[in-house]
């Protein structure tokens, strides 16, 4: 287990600047205007508000990562589960407290870890915790590539068809916006077929045909749909959700109790429970909080108390 604590990293300046990384797409940009008031409603705590600035999701993590090494005494991400996903990068491990403003399409880990759904009201929930020095840990997951490559994820690590959907709408150039993925599930629909994973869970290994993998720090992915429904990320463990020999019709009329997590009833269905997850399946790239992870083989070990919620 990858233990993480505040006594591990130096203690950060009370007084140094909060860095905000605001991303304005998020959610299709209907949260945009509320920025401005997000920010003023942070400055209320007390400490300087620094907007970062970045056009690409690789420049907003670059920006958090030099945030940080700054001296920021917080970091807020203003935003969905992406954004989210983007600034833990920076403050995973360290003594930098996080606070997330619910403003994206999918905001799982914000709802998951208890804030507000209002933008404003989780900005405030933020500014009251930096003016009583108030955090509270949670955990977080790190996933291990084959090569070495390394990065935290805040709710679910996917590796089964929402993965390959996800997948191909990436690759896809045409239509546009929510079309995409939606051609893209009629698309690997037609050609859903159970793959082999292997997975090893704290060393006892599982041979697999599934069409669902899903590893949990949190319950929900996707904007609500609790896959691992049970998990718990103050628990110190990662929930393994496993969706087994699907055809297309079954996998269409279990899919919509994800939303009230009681797919996991299901007989096609396992759960499992564990602090280091091996996994490894051909042909498969993941998504990590709704972002392009690594391709599989890899390898996610629980972070307990990884981070420091500002709530």
């Amino acid at each position: 287990m990858l233990a993480v604590t505040a006594d591990d990293h130096p203690s950060v300046a009370p007084g140094g600047p909060v860095a905000v990384l605001a991303n304005p797409t998020a959610g299709r940009g209907r949260n945009r205007g509320l920025l401005p008031q997000v920010l003023h409603r942070l400055a209320a705590a007390g400490r300087p508000v620094r907007p970062l600035h970045a056009h690409t999701a690789e420049e907003a993590e670059a920006a958090c990562h030099a945030a940080v090494a700054d001296g920021a005494s917080a970091l807020v991400a203003i935003g969905g589960d992406g954004t989210v996903h983007r600034a833990v990068q920076a403050v995973a491990g360290t003594a930098v407290p996080f606070g997330a403003v619910p403003a994206g399409t999918g905001n799982d880990f914000a709802a998951d870890t208890g804030f507000p759904v209002d933008p404003l009201a989780a900005a405030d929930v933020i500014a009251a915790a930096l003016r009583d020095g108030r955090t509270r840990p949670v955990d977080l997951a790190r996933m291990t590539a084959a090569d070495g490559t390394s990065r935290w994820y805040a709710a679910v690590l996917a590796a089964g068809f929402d993965a390959i959907v996800n997948e191909r709408a990436n690759r896809m150039r045409w239509p546009s916006g929510p079309r995409r993925y939606d051609l893209a599930i009629l698309v690997e629909l037609a050609r859903l077929r159970p793959r082999r994973y292997t997975l090893r869970l704290d060393g006892v290994a599982h041979e697999v045909d599934a069409v669902l993998v899903a590893v949990g720090n949190c319950a929900s992915y996707g904007g609500g749909m609790r896959v691992c429904p049970d998990a718990d990320p103050t628990d110190g463990l990662l929930d393994v959700v496993v969706g087994g020999r699907f055809d297309r019709r079954t996998l269409m009329r279990v899919k919509p109790r994800i939303y009230r997590g009681t797919h996991v009833t299901h007989p096609l269905v396992s759960s499992y429970r564990a602090r280091t997850v091996e996994l490894s399946a051909e042909g498969i790239t993941t998504y990590a909080d709704g972002e392009r992870a690594l391709d599989l083989p890899l390898t996610v070990t629980a972070a307990p108390a990884a981070l420091r919620l500002l709530r």
